[in-house]
């Protein structure tokens, strides 16, 4: 067994490394629709999925996103959104392996099908059961609202790429009953049904090698990391380790 640290922004490196190979994502890329859903998270993974497409060119991680968490300095709304969204390019849709620029989940969820996925991100994270949840700004439910149409309504896949940094230790149900009853303030919490994907299904994916969060935490640009106990066989070990290393120096997300 060995230990590794690793900062927020390398999870989402690694998360969306380990995303590229997913079968599911395969298959809709192959011959299908994929709906990458703006923010923090996903813009890694639409990097790392452009890139193996040979289709970078354009994109950009740095307003990829509609709601933000930022340090209480004034810059987002109540909503959580930036006060300037200049330069919000839209979701990335791809389309049989082509991105079709400019367009967002909204332009395409009536047309999604089963087969199709649709990729979101996540605030809150159960562990134990794999249990995601999503703050709600908008009055509408957002992208989730809209992406939960086709997922419900068609069988279109929902994966949710999310970091262990996320982890809460309340029931899920429990607290957007709280959180969503009249009278409370702030945002909404949405429990959904997906499949969670963190940086322990990533390492497990891409080498075989099992994963533990052991400890958290850091200063001086560590805020928000986890620390991981990787074990497994003596190669998958190995592995694991060479992966990380080629993550773990990552720079941190600015705007």
């Amino acid at each position: 067994m060995k230990q590794f640290l690793i900062t927020p922004a390398a999870c989402k490196r690694l998360i969306a490394r380990a995303l590229v190979d997913h079968p599911s994502i395969k298959s809709a890329l192959k011959s299908g629709t994929l709906v990458i859903i703006a923010g923090t998270t996903n813009g890694y993974v639409a990097e790392e999925i452009l890139t193996s497409l040979g289709q970078l060119g354009g994109f950009s991680r740095e307003r990829f996103f509609r709601g933000i968490v930022l340090p209480p300095v004034g810059l987002t709304s109540k909503s959580g959104r930036l006060k300037d969204e200049t330069g919000f390019p839209g979701d990335v849709v791809i389309v049989d392996g082509v991105w079709k620029k400019g367009l967002t989940i909204f332009d395409v969820v009536d047309d999604l099908k089963e087969g199709d996925v649709i990729l979101k991100g996540a605030n809150a994270l159960q562990i134990p059961e794999k249990k995601a949840a999503i703050y709600i700004g908008h009055p509408q439910g957002g992208t989730i609202g809209a992406a939960l149409q086709a997922v419900v309504g068609r069988r279109v896949r929902l994966i949710l790429p999310v970091g262990l940094e996320k982890r809460v230790s309340t029931d899920l149900d429990d607290l957007s009953l709280r959180l969503n009853s009249p009278g409370a303030e702030g945002p909404r919490l949405l429990p959904v049904v997906g499949e969670v994907f963190t940086e322990t299904d990533a390492i497990c994916s891409l080498t075989g090698a099992q994963t533990e969060l052991v400890a958290a935490g850091g200063v001086a640009g560590a805020e928000g990391s986890i620390w991981l106990a990787v074990s497994g066989k003596p190669q998958q070990v190995v592995h694991a380790e060479k992966l990380i290393e080629s993550i773990y120096r990552e720079p941190q997300f600015i705007l």
